[in-house]
């Protein structure tokens, strides 16, 4: 895990790899929860029976937006930002769904720092993201997110 405590020390990182996840298993129980979150009840996430038979993948999926919901968790596993007035999930600026994750798969994130930009005291970072599964050659998913810091000084 790198710590990162001002601009300067984000700065650093411009054009590296940040790092990358641990492994996180996606169950049908969180699957289910998502749905009724979303109101997104498709067979294909929450039907194990149907998806066995008439899906393509013979099992159920977990839903795209649920696997881009776990970037700020997971980039907390990476970077451990701190000195922080505030921080804002500020926007995706591209984003390609590669594959889907099958239920119990394990997925990770790897990062890297694309751009940095100061706008007056507060930290604009473009951060490339690839969503990997595990034992699969394309990612879930790859793109870059947004995020601005303010930092206490």
């Amino acid at each position: 895990m790198i710590n990162i405590s001002s601009h300067d020390e984000f700065a650093a990182y411009l054009g590296k790899e940040l790092g990358i996840s641990s492994w996180y298993q996606i169950t049908q129980e969180q699957i289910n929860k998502f749905a009724d979150a979303t109101l997104d009840h498709q067979w294909i996430h929450t039907n194990p029976e149907k998806a066995a038979t008439d899906s393509p993948f013979k099992t159920t999926i977990a839903h795209g937006y649920l696997t881009l919901s776990l970037v700020p968790y997971l980039w907390q596993q990476i970077a451990k930002i701190s000195n922080l007035k505030m921080e804002i999930n500020y926007g995706i600026e591209s984003l390609k769904f590669g594959q889907a994750v099958t239920v119990n798969s394990e997925v990770r994130l790897k990062v890297g720092l694309k751009s940095i930009l100061n706008l007056r005291g507060t930290t604009k970072v473009v951060i490339d993201i690839v969503m990997e599964i595990k034992d699969q050659p394309k990612p879930a998913f790859a793109g870059d997110v947004v995020f601005l810091y303010h930092f206490e000084s």
